[in-house]
């Protein structure tokens, strides 16, 4: 899930993140915010390849490489948090 501290703005083609804690900003994609929004609860990696795949016309394995990809350098920058599932 996206961290409590972050905060998104939309803006044509994609947008910016803020996150308080750390103050810094992010620029991220159109794919990028449509996870970002998805991501205000916790979302397995499936979850999140079907947010690509109802919007965006791409394979299941480009999707699941782009969240992927987008998940793990969220956790490096702290914008994102993995949970443990119950």
């Amino acid at each position: 899930m996206r961290h409590p501290d972050l905060r998104l703005t939309a803006l044509e083609g994609g947008g910016v993140a803020l996150h308080l804690g750390t103050r810094r900003y992010y620029s991220v994609s159109e794919s990028g915010l449509d996870l970002l929004e998805a991501l205000t609860a916790p979302r397995s990696l499936e979850e999140l390849v079907a947010v690509l795949n109802a919007k965006y016309e791409v394979g299941v394995e480009h999707a699941t490489e782009s969240a992927r990809a987008f998940v793990e350098r969220g956790v490096r920058s702290g914008v994102l948090m993995v949970t443990e599932s119950p």
